[in-house]
């Protein structure tokens, strides 16, 4: 797929989230797991969220993606109001959601499927997709033929038919090892810099936040609340020569300190 296809596709959108507050559970039993957020990122941004265990990491991503309702305050993608999923704000979880019985290429395909466009088009779509993620070859394999990593790279090709303007990613590659982790960490940034969508990235990895992202928001236990906003000034393309930058070493001392005090 060409990078000027890919550039013109994707529109990446603004976030503004304010006075965010979000209450789960059963109404006997409600739970606060965010209290007055106030978030704002840039079109085309790189976000990692990091945060203590269980500190609703999770529940801001599923909120701005529209599966979780807000009990107080607003969520805005370029200046709508968010109160529902929609396939431009596409979300990828740490296991992946492929459809066992359909092959690849029609586990890409399916969300242009739903929008009622033909077969033949959604297969070069989703074939172009597949090469960018590196699996070009492997449009007939089921997922079960596939390994972890591969797994992942078919579930961001899926979502990435959909040209989202928001990419929503909930600790995508917290179930691989170390080699394929950051296999995978390289091949999204190199995605990125081709589609340039804007980026929300959950993750309790220190490292992996620093590698990746434009900015960190470190949450602060439930309820939680932004406790830092911090620039990643580390030059791109990154490598694994950019975990030894004293940039790098210096900010991870201090997501390192920011944890132990939110914990």
């Amino acid at each position: 797929m060409s990078s000027v296809a890919i550039e013109t596709a994707y529109a990446p959108a603004r976030i503004n989230v304010r006075a965010l507050s979000v209450e789960v559970g059963p109404p006997h039993a409600r739970i606060a797991t965010l209290d007055g957020l106030d978030v704002d990122i840039e079109p085309g941004q790189f976000v990692c969220v990091l945060g203590p265990s269980g500190c609703g990491k999770s529940t801001l991503l599923g909120a701005i993606a529209g599966h979780i309702a807000t009990t107080q305050g607003t969520i805005a993608v370029d200046d709508e109001t968010v109160d529902c999923p929609h396939p431009e704000r596409g979300l990828v979880f740490q296991q992946h959601t492929l459809f066992p019985w359909k092959r690849v290429i029609d586990n890409v395909a399916f969300g242009l499927k739903m929008k009622g466009i033909g077969a033949h088009e959604r297969r070069r779509q989703a074939a172009e997709l597949l090469e960018l993620v590196g699996l070009g070859g492997f449009d007939a394999h089921y997922p079960a033929q596939l390994s972890g990593g591969m797994q992942q790279r078919v579930e961001i090709a899926r979502v990435l038919i959909n040209r989202p303007r928001v990419l929503l990613m909930d600790e995508p590659f917290g179930a691989l090892d170390a080699q394929t982790r950051r296999m995978m960490q390289t091949l999204l940034l190199d995605i990125w810099a081709k589609v340039r969508t804007t980026v929300v990235f959950v993750t309790h990895d220190i490292e992996e936040a620093l590698f990746l992202a434009d900015r960190i928001l470190m949450l602060s236990k439930r309820p939680a609340r932004v406790v830092a906003d911090i620039a990643v000034p580390l030059p791109r393309p990154r490598s694994d020569d950019t975990t030894l930058d004293p940039t790098f070493i210096d900010i991870k001392r201090q997501c390192l300190s920011l944890l132990r005090d939110a914990a």
